[in-house]
């Protein structure tokens, strides 16, 4: 579709559907400019690894006794207030269009902190789930991320397998660990020796990005970084 029809098409909409932001209520964005200057950042010193908040900017104590098959985990923000309260409108209330002011953010982290990546492959949900809510939200993220980044995305070779519980109804770290193991494969070879970005959209232990890691590593992937928009923390 050619630019100015885009534009001429989200002006159409917005007059049919006006935006409201999800922070103050404010009509206009999903995400106002002031509300995107509030969002709750996470800022460093951080662990090297998973990317929590560590005073010491040292390997904490967790990804020690851990030792995860991921190279890294950043996170722009933590998972509170309107970050929160976008990605659960994401998620579970079908506001899909909050995927693109939610990419923005993720392309301007991306843009200032330095990672290595090739391509871009999001975190894949079961084809049950993914029946269910109608699409994969950490895709739309993937997607709209590519777009801005002019970046490779593959979303179809990296496979959940097997179906689980969600993660958010686990109750420890073990328990998470133990709810994703072997639920990932790679249904080819396509990523072997490629740097790639695992896109999702919270992180609390890391456990599910550690698991896509050390499947697509065994495929041959050269390094696997994950970034999501918030963490737990």
């Amino acid at each position: 579709m050619l630019p100015q029809l885009v534009k001429l098409k989200r002006i159409v909409l917005d007059l049919l559907f006006p935006q409201w932001c999800l922070g103050c209520g404010r009509e206009g964005e999903l995400i106002c400019p002031s509300c995107r200057r509030a969002l709750p950042k996470i800022t460093p010193l951080l662990c090297p690894r998973c990317g929590s908040p560590q005073a010491s900017g040292i390997v904490c104590p967790a990804c020690v006794s851990w030792q995860p098959e991921i190279d890294g985990i950043r996170s722009p923000f933590r998972f509170e207030g309107t970050v929160r309260k976008a990605i659960h409108q994401l998620k579970y209330s079908n506001l899909r269009a909050v995927a693109v002011p939610l990419a923005e953010l993720l392309n301007s982290y991306l843009a200032t902190n330095s990672m290595p990546v090739g391509m871009l492959v999001p975190v894949p949900l079961h084809r049950k789930r993914e029946g269910e809510r109608g699409y994969n939200q950490s895709h739309l993220l993937c997607r709209e991320l590519g777009k801005l980044a002019n970046l490779p995305v593959v979303a179809d070779c990296l496979i959940r397998e097997r179906h689980t519980p969600p993660q958010a109804r686990t109750t420890t770290v073990a328990e998470r660990k133990s709810n994703v193991a072997d639920a990932f494969i790679c249904r080819d070879h396509r990523l072997a020796g490629k740097q790639v970005l695992l896109i999702d959209d919270v992180a609390t232990s890391g456990a599910t990005l550690d698991a896509c890691a050390a499947t697509l590593k065994a495929s041959g992937a050269s390094s696997v970084w994950g970034l999501t928009l918030a963490r737990e923390v």
